[in-house]
């Protein structure tokens, strides 16, 4: 652990200095970059930092006892210090260790979350609707910022897509083990005989990418725009606003048409396509690193069954820890921290 904890000092001290440098300073990317990565060191660091100090403090009590003393009052004082500076010692030890093992490359990141129906047709787009609110109502819970990014609703209040974005502490953390296929099994409104129906809907959990992090060559970007249009296909504004990005390498395509700006919906398609590019790019990573290794959680595999919402029982079980609920009804209203702490924890585990 201690190995991990001296270069991660170092990095910090470099940071301090790189964001006294004026080159830095006139560059906001980087400035913003660098003071975010020194953020996410503050609370390793200054805890190393008192660790290392509780030690030097120790070894002057230890060499204090070593020394003759007839005075025994004195030695009782210096053994209780030891005892507390030892107890502390163990204390900063714990903490120590839970800040290194919780930290994941993208933590303190802002997410891009994309749902979209799967099998049951009217259903499922309903569904992605139901997901949306859900972790609408969950954002404001933990005063999160969410912006709606793309979105194509259905006539009956679905959504065939939506793409937003959650801006705020810990989103990452939280939101990475949503990722994967939810299912949800009830009586559709449009079922006339009361059948029971399973319906999924699929969620992807993208930490958003600064442009820093990725450099996109512009000749690798078809770039069209068009007028923006709602459900049934009629015309929703009058000026080309909507905008659709194909990076031509992966053939990857993102539209945008939410906003009534040209140069908003632009930013927000790049916005949407760096994430995607570097997800797949880490994706690739990891099959190249362990093809055979099959995390029980955290992977970011998407192709798995994740999370079942059933109606009739109230019930909603995580599938991965094997994790039950019987309140469907609060879940919904995006009471989801009983769910996520229980996905953090396995995962520690």
């Amino acid at each position: 652990m201690f190995e991990k904890l001296e270069p991660i000092n170092s990095r910090y001290e470099e940071l301090e200095k790189l964001l006294t440098d004026p080159k830095v300073i006139s560059d906001t990317a980087r400035y913003r970059e660098y003071a975010k990565e020194r953020a996410g060191y503050l609370e390793v660091v200054k805890n190393y930092r008192d660790y290392k100090k509780t030690k030097e403090e120790l070894q002057k009590l230890e060499e204090l006892l070593e020394k003759e003393s007839q005075d025994r009052d004195f030695i009782t004082l210096v053994r209780d210090e030891i005892r507390e500076f030892k107890d502390k010692e163990k204390n900063l030890e714990r903490q120590l260790e839970e800040l290194l093992t919780e930290k994941e490359p993208d933590e303190g990141k802002n997410v891009i979350v994309e749902v979209r129906p799967g099998t049951g047709g009217e259903e499922a787009s309903l569904f992605t609707g139901d997901l949306f609110r859900m972790y609408s109502k969950y954002a404001q819970k933990q005063g999160w910022k969410i912006d709606v990014m793309n979105s194509h609703p259905t006539g009956i209040g679905g959504f065939k897509e939506i793409i937003f974005s959650l801006e705020g502490k810990d989103v990452f953390k939280k939101m990475r083990y949503e990722s994967g296929i939810h299912r949800v099994q009830r009586v559709p409104v449009t079922e006339a005989q009361g059948r029971i129906h399973t319906s999924a809907a699929t969620v992807a959990v993208l930490p958003e990418v600064q442009e820093v992090e990725l450099k996109i060559d512009q000749k690798d970007l078809k770039i069209d725009v068009y007028r923006s249009s709602g459900p049934g296909g009629q015309s929703v504004n009058t000026t080309d606003s909507a905008v659709r990005i194909t990076h031509l390498p992966t053939g990857m395509v993102v539209t945008c048409q939410d906003e009534r700006s040209q140069l908003k919906n632009k930013a927000k398609a790049l916005k949407i396509l760096r994430a995607r590019l570097l997800d797949r790019l880490k994706e690739e990573q990891r099959a190249r690193i362990s093809r055979e290794r099959k995390l029980q959680m955290g992977s970011g595999d998407r192709s798995g069954r994740i999370r079942t919402y059933n109606f009739p029982d109230r019930r909603v079980t995580d599938h991965r820890i094997g994790f039950t609920l019987h309140k469907l009804d609060r879940v919904l209203e995006g009471e989801l921290d009983e769910l996520i702490t229980a996905l953090i924890t396995a995962d520690k585990k």
